[in-house]
């Protein structure tokens, strides 16, 4: 839909135009028009169509005429009644002046941004709006009147854009301007901005005797009707004309053509030229090599004006940099620079790219303040690795490229040295090892002259040797990355640069505390971030990688490296032990996202003390961060890093040790390496500690002592601490479950369940309740089994990013036969950007729900994803779906091979559930062999090894049904003892 009011009233609907009768009908619509989408007061209304004589009932009198204006739209609700007034609901920009505003704003802004193609193209489109006299219907209306006024002001005033745009350009229209010009003048004699542009478009044109005719006439009209001269723009155009300094003349810039490709930064050029439009000041920040030079140039090539690039590189003094000026613009040297410079850019539009401020910032800034003074038309775009630091200036902070574009980058230099170059996964490595610094990207293509991708991947360890092969006509400092990052460094003060090694000693990003700590204070990390050596961005600090092994080098050099590193590690344990105690209970959330904040931190620190040999500070970070590492979800690599900090040798503090033990044994658990680390790890004996009885009872879990292992629990199992209480709890749960005792274990994981509500801790208490909801399951209760996941899945959902449980969750909703919603509960998880260990799990679950639809071809490209398993419960999983799955299609050998891998890995976790899921496969097998009888006694052996028959789960139903007729086979198996039932599984 249109409405159009720059002209005669017409509304437009599905290029239909609509009637709208009567006088005063048309005056409301224009009013409600103008301002469309907002409410317009009854008051208002009346007294635009009412202005002399309102009614004597006016409320009912505009609400009739609004109900007929309702009849004539195309929508009735398109007018709707709104606090004390009307609107009409529909864009903005359905009102033809509406949209011409816009657009004449957005031209007027292209033009003082000089773009000159966009300003003329947007100009003409708005102008292109008009087809008469605006609000021609009521133009004897008082409101209608001064509306009009303005909006002809506007349309002439675009024109004189549209006009300017075009002298200013290259357009070809230029030699026609001169006809329309004198009929605007004809109609406005005494609008000087009219006669400027009639002067340049006729000195445009070669006309130079006849634009001082004009001026003389214009002169003249002034002296004789108001006694006055013209003003001081038209003046100097005069005076330029007279002298031959002309536009005309005017060069273009010294902008040279590039000589290789730009890559990506196309938003950066946008948004730097919208920069330019809003400001005469645009100063590009960041750190050396980042590429701020020539998005500069390649930003001013876009420009349809003059643009003059001075590069500083060879200043040495502050004094040079007004010379340096007036050589780039190629002006004969004056005494007087400055005055010089201000002089031939006082009334031009100009762009000066100034490069490379850095080393004479102050003198820079001092030069750029003075000209923008004096030269109203000018802008000035600077490049520097800290802002001028003058009133005006608007900072744009220049990134490394995307991803993307450095592999594009680096494959286009590469082909530039290696014509038959074919990029490979060592690109991405490559352009990541070196933050996608373009300059170091460049210097590494050019590498491949010499040495493979692989040898130059394998050598960016040793960066700065290797990276030397800068372009001959680059600055010095640009020729090496070495000599990119030393001169950033050079600029620094000596408290800077001391600040700037200390600051190097993060891997990672890091906090304004953490910083303070390690001797940086507010004013010296502002001043590193205005220098480009730190990045800021969501309350961190961040130094890119080049820039930091540049500053290791450095402490390394002094003596000052084992200090650093020291302070470091002693913050982050500090962080750590303090983090500890919440990470147990119910303000844990905030806790865990600021230590997932400082991983790369708290890893260093952990890589500090161990190749300090500092056990002690070692051994307590591991206890600290134990239970983060736990409720992360990467089991596997906290069992890694765990294992080597409890193996290191010499003096910890004993309660440390016991707790590093204890989460590097919970953690191997749940990686399906329980055995191997239990064998690593000697029984601390009776010890009054928790932790002790925690770590005896593991042991004995890992070695099949299930009684030693209760035993171990018991004088601790009452400890006033409900987390302590709900952990040691847990872990009896388990001792029962290898044990065959059913009952027993629901009961001690319905206690973990009451100790970890106690405390508020949410992932012990999720995984506790999917235990309880599987215990239930076993026993038959369905019901109370989904009511416990349905609150486990609400608790691990508050985890957030740190939950890693909803895929397991959702494997035992479908052992309840919760088939749908669990379906559902997977798929969120290959949506919501889950951790690849999840993604693998839901995908196998997935795999089973599509085989059990029948749907053979959807499971396969399932455990497809899944197939790279490498962690024990995942390779577990994926060997048994890829069992049932190759069953199902008759492949008996394969799906004995993958089911006989499944059982390997689940006798080893010990993990009793997941033997008797293998033992289903098997008894799947049997079965479709024909061998029903032996069929159903493994399904038996499969009740035994769970406590219960889990008759809920899709696959021992359908066995069960199938093989209802072996019901005496199926009671043998259940008979058997876990011991037993274990071992006739291992015989299969």
């Amino acid at each position: 839909m249109r409405i159009e009011i720059l002209g005669p009233l017409r509304v437009v609907a599905d290029d239909q135009s609509i009637g709208v009768g009567g006088v005063r009908s048309r005056a409301l619509l224009i009013r409600l028009a103008l301002d469309a989408g907002r409410v317009v007061s009854a008051r208002t209304l009346m007294e635009t169509v009412w202005p002399e004589d309102i009614p004597d009932h006016p409320d009912a009198a505009l609400h009739s005429l609004v109900a007929r204006l309702r009849r004539a739209l195309p929508e009735s609700a398109m007018l709707r009644a709104g606090k004390a007034g009307y609107r009409l609901d529909v864009p903005a920009e359905t009102v033809d002046a509406v949209r011409f505003e816009r657009l004449a704003e957005e031209g007027r802004r292209a033009l003082g941004a000089g773009r000159y193609a966009a300003a003329q193209e947007l100009l003409t489109e708005a102008l292109g709006l008009w087809r008469g006299e605006p609000l021609a219907d009521i133009a004897h209306l008082p409101f209608a009147t001064a509306v009009a006024a303005r909006l002809d002001e506007l349309r002439l005033a675009a024109t004189e854009d549209r006009i300017e745009a075009i002298l200013s350009g290259s357009s070809p229209e230029r030699a026609l301007l001169s006809v329309e010009l004198n009929q605007l003048i004809a109609a406005n004699p005494l609008r000087e901005r009219l006669r400027v542009l009639l002067l340049r478009a006729l000195v445009a044109n070669g006309r130079q005797a006849e634009a001082l005719s004009a001026y003389e006439d214009y002169r003249t009209v002034l002296a004789t009707q108001l006694g006055t001269d013209p003003g001081s723009e038209l003046r100097e155009l005069h005076m330029r004309i007279l002298r031959g300094d002309t536009e005309r003349s005017h060069a273009r810039g010294n902008l040279r053509a590039p000589l290789t490709s730009f890559v990506g930064r196309e938003a950066d050029r946008r948004q730097i030229g919208r920069r330019l439009l809003d400001h005469r000041l645009v100063t590009l920040v960041g750190p050396g090599g980042v590429g701020k030079t020539r998005l500069a140039t390649m930003t001013g090539a876009g420009l349809d004006i003059p643009v003059w690039l001075v590069e500083f590189a060879p200043v040495t003094r502050p004094g040079e940099v007004p010379r340096a000026v007036v050589a780039a613009l190629g002006l004969r040297d004056s005494a007087d620079a400055i005055s010089r410079l201000a002089d031939t850019l006082a009334n031009r539009e100009a762009v000066v790219i100034l490069d490379g401020c850095e080393h004479v910032v102050e003198a820079v800034a001092q030069l750029v303040a003075e000209l923008l003074g004096r030269c109203p038309r000018l802008r000035v775009l600077a490049t520097s690795r800290e802002p001028l630091g003058i009133t005006g200036e608007a900072l744009f902070a220049v990134a490394p490229l995307e991803a993307g574009s450095a592999a594009q980058l680096f494959t286009d230099r590469a082909r530039a040295v290696q014509s038959d170059f074919v990029p490979s996964d060592y690109v991405d490595r490559i352009c990541r090892r070196l933050d996608y610094l373009p300059l170091a990207i460049e210097m590494a293509a050019v590498r491949l002259r010499s040495m493979s991708i692989e040898t130059l991947a394998a050598r960016l360890d040793d960066r700065f040797r290797l990276l030397t092969g800068g372009s001959r006509t680059a600055p010095p400092r640009h020729r090496t990355l070495r000599a990119v990052v030393e001169w950033s460094w050079d600029l620094l003060t000596d408290v800077e640069r001391a600040a700037a090694d200390r600051a190097a000693a993060f891997p990672g990003s890091f906090c304004g505390e953490a910083a303070e700590h390690v001797g940086l204070t507010a004013d010296i990390l502002h001043a590193l971030v205005d220098k480009s050596l730190l990045e800021y961005a969501g309350g961190r600090y961040r130094m890119l990688d080049t820039v930091r092994e540049f500053g290791i080098e450095q402490l390394a050099a002094t003596g000052r490296l084992a200090a650093a590193r020291s302070a470091h590690a002693h913050y982050f344990l500090e962080l750590a032990e303090r983090a500890e105690p919440h990470l147990r209970g119910s303000g844990q959330l905030p806790w865990l996202t600021r230590l997932d904040a400082e991983r790369h931190n708290m890893n260093a620190a952990i890589a500090f003390a161990v190749d300090g040999e500092d056990t002690d500070t070692a051994v307590r970070l591991g206890a600290a961060l134990g239970q983060f590492w736990t409720v992360h979800g990467d089991h596997a690599e906290a069992t890694r890093k765990l294992g080597e900090i409890v193996s290191m040798p010499g003096p910890a503090a004993t309660e440390a040790r016991l707790h590093a033990l204890a989460a590097y044994l919970i953690n191997a658990i749940f990686a399906g390496s329980l055995a191997a680390a239990a064998a690593t790890v000697e029984s601390p004996g009776a010890a009054h500690d928790p932790a002790a009885g925690f770590i005896g009872a593991l042991i004995a879990l890992a070695a099949g002592n299930t009684d030693d292992g209760l035993a171990t629990l018991e004088p601790h199992v009452k400890h006033p601490d409900p987390w302590t209480r709900g952990m040691l709890w847990f872990i009896r749960s388990l001792l029962h479950g290898a044990a065959g005792q059913a009952d027993a274990g629901r009961l001690a994981i319905t206690a973990a369940v009451e100790g970890f509500r106690g405390c508020g801790e949410r992932w012990a208490l999720s995984l506790s309740l999917m235990s309880l909801a599987s215990a239930l399951i076993t026993a038959g209760d369905t019901v109370e089994a989904l009511a416990t996941l349905d609150e486990a899945a609400l608790v691990a959902r508050e985890l957030g990013t740190h939950d890693g449980q909803q895929a397991w969750l959702a494997m035992v909703r479908i052992d309840a036969g919760d088939v749908d919603n669990a379906r559902k509960q997977l798929s969120e998880v290959l949506t919501r950007g889950a951790s690849p260990h999840e993604i693998t799990l839901a995908r196998i679950s997935l795999a089973d729900l599509a085989r059990h639809n029948g749907d053979l071809a959807e499971a396969e490209q399932h455990l497809g994803y899944a197939a790279d398993a490498t962690d024990p419960p995942e390779r577990a999983l994926y060997a048994a779906g890829a069992g049932y799955l190759a069953a199902a299609t008759g492949d008996f050998a394969a799906a004995a091979r993958y089911l006989r891998e499944a059982r390997d890995i689940a006798v080893g976790l010990p993990d009793m559930p997941m033997l008797a899921h293998v033992a289903v496969g098997m008894a799947d097998v049997a079965h479709r062999r024909g061998e029903h009888e032996r069929a159903s006694e493994i399904l038996g052996v499969a009740h035994a090894l769970r406590g219960g028959p889990n008759s809920g789960n899709p696959d021992v139903a359908r066995l069960a049904h199938t093989l209802r007729e072996y019901r005496d086979e199926y009671e043998r198996g259940c008979r058997l003892a876990p011991a037993t039932a274990t071992a006739e599984v291992q015989a299969y």
